[in-house]
Protein backbone atom coordinates (compact mmCIF):
# COMPACT_ATOMS: atom_id res chain seq x y z
CA UNK A 1 0.00 0.00 0.00
CA UNK A 2 1.34 3.44 -0.60
CA UNK A 3 2.30 5.93 1.79
CA UNK A 4 0.70 8.79 0.09
CA UNK A 5 -1.72 10.49 2.25
CA UNK A 6 -4.16 12.29 -0.64
CA UNK A 7 -5.27 11.48 -4.47
CA UNK A 8 -2.62 12.64 -6.42
CA UNK A 9 -4.09 13.71 -10.12
CA UNK A 10 -1.45 14.89 -13.12
CA UNK A 11 -2.35 16.36 -16.54
CA UNK A 12 0.04 14.97 -18.75
CA UNK A 13 -1.19 17.20 -21.85
CA UNK A 14 -4.36 16.84 -23.68
CA UNK A 15 -6.98 14.65 -21.91
CA UNK A 16 -4.45 12.25 -20.74
CA UNK A 17 -4.56 11.98 -16.79
CA UNK A 18 -2.92 9.90 -14.08
CA UNK A 19 -4.45 9.65 -10.93
CA UNK A 20 -3.18 7.94 -8.22
CA UNK A 21 -5.24 7.02 -4.78
CA UNK A 22 -4.42 6.93 -1.16
CA UNK A 23 -4.71 2.99 -1.26
CA UNK A 24 -1.99 3.05 -4.54
CA UNK A 25 -4.04 2.12 -7.33
CA UNK A 26 -2.41 4.51 -10.48
CA UNK A 27 -5.08 5.03 -13.70
CA UNK A 28 -3.90 6.43 -16.94
CA UNK A 29 -7.18 7.83 -18.59
CA UNK A 30 -6.87 8.42 -22.10
CA UNK A 31 -3.20 7.82 -22.76
CA UNK A 32 -2.12 9.92 -25.74
CA UNK A 33 1.45 10.15 -25.39
CA UNK A 34 3.81 9.74 -27.98
CA UNK A 35 2.46 11.95 -30.67
CA UNK A 36 0.63 14.44 -28.14
CA UNK A 37 2.73 17.58 -28.54
CA UNK A 38 1.81 19.05 -24.74
CA UNK A 39 3.33 15.82 -23.56
CA UNK A 40 6.09 16.69 -20.56
CA UNK A 41 8.83 14.82 -22.24
CA UNK A 42 10.85 14.39 -19.02
CA UNK A 43 8.05 12.90 -17.28
CA UNK A 44 8.17 9.28 -15.73
CA UNK A 45 4.96 7.02 -15.38
CA UNK A 46 5.27 4.70 -12.93
CA UNK A 47 6.25 1.05 -13.44
CA UNK A 48 2.87 -0.21 -12.36
CA UNK A 49 -0.43 1.50 -14.02
CA UNK A 50 -3.42 -0.99 -12.68
CA UNK A 51 -5.91 0.67 -15.15
CA UNK A 52 -6.28 2.42 -17.95
CA UNK A 53 -9.33 4.29 -18.86
CA UNK A 54 -10.63 5.21 -22.25
CA UNK A 55 -13.39 7.51 -22.77
CA UNK A 56 -13.89 7.04 -26.23
CA UNK A 57 -12.41 5.73 -30.17
CA UNK A 58 -10.62 8.72 -31.20
CA UNK A 59 -6.72 8.88 -31.68
CA UNK A 60 -5.97 11.50 -29.37
CA UNK A 61 -7.73 9.48 -26.61
CA UNK A 62 -6.51 5.66 -27.57
CA UNK A 63 -3.25 6.09 -29.28
CA UNK A 64 -0.84 4.90 -26.83
CA UNK A 65 -3.84 2.11 -25.24
CA UNK A 66 -2.67 -1.20 -26.34
CA UNK A 67 1.00 -0.04 -26.04
CA UNK A 68 0.89 1.10 -22.43
CA UNK A 69 -1.29 -1.93 -21.42
CA UNK A 70 1.29 -4.12 -23.05
CA UNK A 71 4.08 -1.91 -20.99
CA UNK A 72 2.99 -1.55 -17.70
CA UNK A 73 0.47 -4.83 -17.60
CA UNK A 74 -2.41 -2.68 -17.33
CA UNK A 75 -6.56 -3.64 -17.56
CA UNK A 76 -7.98 -1.87 -19.98
CA UNK A 77 -11.42 -0.06 -18.89
CA UNK A 78 -13.93 1.20 -22.00
CA UNK A 79 -17.37 0.58 -23.37
CA UNK A 80 -18.12 -2.74 -24.36
CA UNK A 81 -16.69 -1.90 -28.24
CA UNK A 82 -13.94 -0.53 -27.24
CA UNK A 83 -12.89 -2.82 -25.05
CA UNK A 84 -13.10 -5.34 -27.59
CA UNK A 85 -10.95 -3.63 -30.03
CA UNK A 86 -8.20 -2.62 -27.79
CA UNK A 87 -8.45 -6.55 -27.29
CA UNK A 88 -7.55 -6.91 -30.92
CA UNK A 89 -4.99 -5.08 -30.24
CA UNK A 90 -3.66 -7.59 -28.68
CA UNK A 91 -4.08 -6.46 -24.99
CA UNK A 92 -4.56 -9.19 -22.43
CA UNK A 93 -7.52 -7.71 -20.11
CA UNK A 94 -10.14 -5.29 -21.09
CA UNK A 95 -12.79 -5.12 -19.40
CA UNK A 96 -16.33 -3.77 -20.84
CA UNK A 97 -19.06 -2.29 -19.93
CA UNK A 98 -21.51 0.48 -20.67
CA UNK A 99 -23.55 3.82 -19.57
CA UNK A 100 -24.99 3.38 -16.28
CA UNK A 101 -22.82 0.78 -15.29
CA UNK A 102 -20.48 0.09 -12.05
CA UNK A 103 -17.06 -1.68 -11.84
CA UNK A 104 -15.13 -2.02 -8.79
CA UNK A 105 -11.43 -1.17 -9.72
CA UNK A 106 -9.89 -1.79 -6.62
CA UNK A 107 -10.75 1.06 -4.41
CA UNK A 108 -12.13 3.02 -6.89
CA UNK A 109 -15.84 2.45 -7.78
CA UNK A 110 -16.26 3.40 -11.80
CA UNK A 111 -19.71 4.50 -13.63
CA UNK A 112 -19.67 4.94 -16.85
CA UNK A 113 -21.73 8.07 -17.74
CA UNK A 114 -23.23 9.61 -21.19
CA UNK A 115 -20.74 12.60 -23.05
CA UNK A 116 -22.24 13.70 -26.03
CA UNK A 117 -19.71 13.09 -28.94
CA UNK A 118 -18.84 11.23 -32.10
CA UNK A 119 -16.46 7.96 -31.28
CA UNK A 120 -15.24 6.00 -33.93
CA UNK A 121 -11.94 4.54 -34.31
CA UNK A 122 -9.46 4.79 -37.22
CA UNK A 123 -6.26 2.28 -37.84
CA UNK A 124 -4.46 1.54 -40.91
CA UNK A 125 -7.95 -0.56 -42.04
CA UNK A 126 -10.44 2.02 -41.55
CA UNK A 127 -12.67 3.76 -38.99
CA UNK A 128 -14.30 1.24 -36.84
CA UNK A 129 -17.96 1.63 -34.42
CA UNK A 130 -16.38 1.42 -31.13
CA UNK A 131 -18.95 2.38 -29.67
CA UNK A 132 -20.40 5.68 -28.23
CA UNK A 133 -18.46 8.27 -25.88
CA UNK A 134 -18.31 8.17 -22.34
CA UNK A 135 -17.70 9.60 -19.49
CA UNK A 136 -16.78 8.17 -15.60
CA UNK A 137 -17.49 9.08 -12.26
CA UNK A 138 -14.95 7.40 -10.30
CA UNK A 139 -15.92 7.14 -6.06
CA UNK A 140 -12.38 7.53 -4.46
CA UNK A 141 -12.06 5.03 -1.14
CA UNK A 142 -10.78 7.92 1.00
CA UNK A 143 -10.49 10.48 -1.41
CA UNK A 144 -13.11 12.88 -4.00
CA UNK A 145 -16.09 11.90 -6.18
CA UNK A 146 -14.31 12.82 -9.84
CA UNK A 147 -16.45 13.48 -12.87
CA UNK A 148 -14.28 12.45 -15.89
CA UNK A 149 -16.53 14.09 -18.60
CA UNK A 150 -14.41 13.00 -21.48
CA UNK A 151 -14.64 14.73 -24.89
CA UNK A 152 -18.13 16.65 -24.51
CA UNK A 153 -20.93 19.28 -25.13
CA UNK A 154 -22.93 20.68 -22.52
CA UNK A 155 -25.93 18.94 -21.73
CA UNK A 156 -28.94 18.95 -19.25
CA UNK A 157 -28.46 15.60 -17.89
CA UNK A 158 -25.35 16.77 -16.30
CA UNK A 159 -27.70 17.58 -13.60
CA UNK A 160 -28.46 14.36 -12.91
CA UNK A 161 -25.25 13.13 -12.68
CA UNK A 162 -24.46 15.59 -10.47
CA UNK A 163 -27.88 14.69 -8.56
CA UNK A 164 -26.88 10.97 -8.69
CA UNK A 165 -23.30 11.28 -7.79
CA UNK A 166 -22.48 14.09 -5.95
CA UNK A 167 -18.62 15.03 -7.38
CA UNK A 168 -17.02 17.51 -5.95
CA UNK A 169 -14.40 17.63 -8.62
CA UNK A 170 -14.99 17.91 -12.76
CA UNK A 171 -12.34 17.01 -15.39
CA UNK A 172 -13.62 18.90 -18.17
CA UNK A 173 -12.57 19.53 -21.42
CA UNK A 174 -12.48 23.32 -22.63
CA UNK A 175 -11.06 23.90 -25.85
CA UNK A 176 -13.91 24.41 -28.27
CA UNK A 177 -13.77 23.56 -31.59
CA UNK A 178 -14.92 19.69 -30.96
CA UNK A 179 -15.83 19.77 -27.54
CA UNK A 180 -17.04 22.70 -25.14
CA UNK A 181 -15.93 25.91 -25.06
CA UNK A 182 -15.07 28.02 -21.57
CA UNK A 183 -18.82 29.46 -21.25
CA UNK A 184 -20.16 25.80 -21.92
CA UNK A 185 -17.53 24.43 -19.28
CA UNK A 186 -18.68 26.45 -16.92
CA UNK A 187 -22.03 25.85 -17.35
CA UNK A 188 -21.43 22.33 -17.03
CA UNK A 189 -19.72 22.62 -13.39
CA UNK A 190 -22.98 24.51 -12.09
CA UNK A 191 -25.04 21.55 -13.66
CA UNK A 192 -23.17 19.28 -12.20
CA UNK A 193 -22.19 21.02 -8.62
CA UNK A 194 -18.58 21.00 -8.73
CA UNK A 195 -16.73 23.42 -6.28
CA UNK A 196 -13.22 22.79 -8.36
CA UNK A 197 -12.57 22.05 -12.56
CA UNK A 198 -9.31 20.59 -13.81
CA UNK A 199 -9.18 22.18 -17.62
CA UNK A 200 -8.20 19.59 -20.42
CA UNK A 201 -8.62 19.36 -23.98
CA UNK A 202 -7.06 22.88 -24.60
CA UNK A 203 -4.03 24.51 -26.03
CA UNK A 204 -2.44 20.86 -27.76
CA UNK A 205 -3.34 22.72 -31.23
CA UNK A 206 -4.09 25.84 -32.55
CA UNK A 207 -7.87 24.88 -32.68
CA UNK A 208 -8.19 24.10 -29.20
CA UNK A 209 -7.87 28.04 -27.82
CA UNK A 210 -9.92 27.58 -24.66
CA UNK A 211 -7.96 28.65 -22.00
CA UNK A 212 -8.62 28.16 -18.04
CA UNK A 213 -8.82 32.52 -17.78
CA UNK A 214 -11.66 32.38 -19.64
CA UNK A 215 -13.10 29.73 -17.53
CA UNK A 216 -12.58 31.35 -14.47
CA UNK A 217 -14.45 33.94 -15.80
CA UNK A 218 -17.42 32.37 -16.67
CA UNK A 219 -17.75 29.95 -13.60
CA UNK A 220 -19.70 30.96 -9.98
CA UNK A 221 -18.70 32.03 -6.94
CA UNK A 222 -17.12 28.81 -5.22
CA UNK A 223 -15.77 27.31 -8.45
CA UNK A 224 -12.00 26.99 -8.17
CA UNK A 225 -10.73 26.42 -11.84
CA UNK A 226 -6.89 24.80 -11.73
CA UNK A 227 -4.27 26.95 -13.87
CA UNK A 228 -2.01 24.16 -14.22
CA UNK A 229 0.44 23.03 -16.94
CA UNK A 230 1.51 19.43 -18.44
CA UNK A 231 3.40 17.55 -15.67
CA UNK A 232 1.80 19.27 -12.57
CA UNK A 233 0.41 17.01 -10.15
CA UNK A 234 -2.69 18.35 -7.93
CA UNK A 235 -3.72 16.75 -4.72
CA UNK A 236 -7.01 16.31 -2.86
Amino acid sequence: MSSQKQTRITWLGHSTLLIQTIAGTNFLVDPFIEQNPKYPKDFTLPSKIDYILLTHGHFDHIADAAPMAKKHGSKVVAIYELANYIAGKGVRETIGMNLGGTVQLDDVAATMVEARHSAGAQDENGVHYVGCAAGYVLTIASGPTVYLAGDTSVFGDMKLIGELYQPSLAVLPIGDHFTMGPRQAAIAARFVGVTTVLPVHWGTFPALSGTPEETAKHVGAGVTVVHWKPGEEIVF
